[in-house]
């Protein structure tokens, strides 16, 4: 029923709309990034803290389920980059780490380190979390320094087939500015979500008026390094794939990879006018908070179709910068067919899953956050 190319661009796709998911619901991360810079006083920083802390579960969710995804469909990529550039997911998951004991512990009596220990940590994670990520998918389009052997599986003594050329082990990649643009552009745009969400789940008009002012700053920032990441890769040489598998270096190859993928293009340029549409019309209209609508299903299209660009019409999806043929494309880095099709029935359930998602949102946000609720309840954060 399912051929074996038909399940690595499923997964694939299933790939990119964890992607999308992730870097949307890392307004969580973008809304901690405020509070001390919209949080002018200790109420306005507790209202963000109680507005971000009933989401960020979800978030965390989706990183692990994005990282179990890659490593059951795609194992290579998992092995190679997890065990090579582990400085990169290593700093990543600690800065999650830190998130999670900061909502706990922040206003535990008694805490040794203190609340403004905590909410700094808070606004490491919302700063360095998605920065880090951005950085790390990056690599998907300038390569990375790793070289794979896959024969060194049978060696009874040293059976490693992936080996990192340096001893930056990911940290590298700050070293080409496309990454870094890349990693900038997520951490603007999650600190744009977090703005947003914030706007339509806090009701007070003066912590309102203090995310408005910085909002508008920091959406120029995110358009500013987006469009400079897009036209970076776009005039870069890209890593093909030809019908051998064979890796080979091309001009303009993810220009024409969007242009070759008509669809790709639409879903980019749709995701790119709805987040642009959310953070304008957000801007312009004062009473106006449902940016984040806009904004957030934008954001899902277009790393989506960045997601799909990097991986479709004969691309390698993590290349090696060291050894062209050691590039990890669909075809050469997937589990098994048997695997892959299990594993696609088990996704028919994804729908349920966010249905019950969508009802637990829906749940915990039907009153917006107060100062009264604030002030007068124990349950918070």
């Amino acid at each position: 029923m399912f051929g074996y190319v038909f399940l690595q661009h499923y997964w694939w796709f299933i790939i990119s709309l964890l992607g999308g998911l992730l870097v949307f619901l890392m307004f969580v991360q973008g809304g901690n990034a405020l509070i001390f810079l919209a949080g002018k006083n200790e109420m306005q920083r507790q209202m963000i803290v109680n507005s971000t802390g009933r989401k960020w579960e979800f978030t965390f969710t989706t990183l692990v389920t994005f990282g179990g995804a890659f490593f059951a469909s795609f194992p290579l990529f998992y092995s190679t980059s997890f065990g090579g550039a582990f400085w990169v997911w290593v700093l990543i998951l600690l800065t999650f780490v830190l998130q999670a004991v900061s909502y706990e512990f922040q206003t535990k009596a008694g805490n040794l380190l203190g609340t403004g220990t905590f909410r700094a940590f808070l606004t490491l994670n919302g700063c360095l979390g998605p920065l880090l990520i951005g950085t790390a998918v990056g690599t998907f389009f300038t390569g990375s320094d790793f070289t794979v052997d896959k024969a060194a599986a049978g060696d009874s003594l040293s059976p490693v087939i992936s080996a990192w050329g340096n001893g930056w082990h990911g940290l590298e990649a700050v070293a080409d500015i496309r990454n870094v643009l890349l990693g900038l552009a997520v951490m603007t745009l999650s600190a744009v979500l977090g703005s947003l969400y914030m706007l339509g789940n806090i009701d007070d008009d003066s912590l309102a008026s203090n995310i408005r002012k910085h909002l508008r700053w920091i959406s120029a920032c995110f358009v500013l390094f987006f469009v400079a990441f897009v036209v970076s890769i776009c005039l870069s040489e890209g890593f093909a794939v030809d019908g051998s598998g064979t890796v080979y270096m091309e001009k303009y190859k993810y220009w024409h990879n969007l242009t070759g993928m008509p669809a790709v293009l639409a879903i980019f340029l749709a995701g790119t006018l709805a987040v642009l549409y959310g953070t304008v019309k957000t801007c312009a209209c004062r009473n106006y908070r449902r940016g984040i609508w806009w904004a957030g299903a934008g954001t899902v299209l277009a790393v989506m179709a960045l997601f799909m660009t990097a991986g479709y019409n004969g691309t390698a999806y993590y290349p090696s910068v060291t050894d062209l043929q050691s590039s990890l494309t669909l075809s050469n880095s997937c589990s098994s067919q048997f695997t892959l099709k299990v594993m696609t029935y088990v996704s028919f359930i994804i729908p349920f899953v966010v249905a019950y998602i969508a009802y637990a949102w829906w749940s915990m946000d039907r009153k917006p956050v107060t100062r009264e609720e604030i002030e007068n309840t124990a349950d918070k954060y």
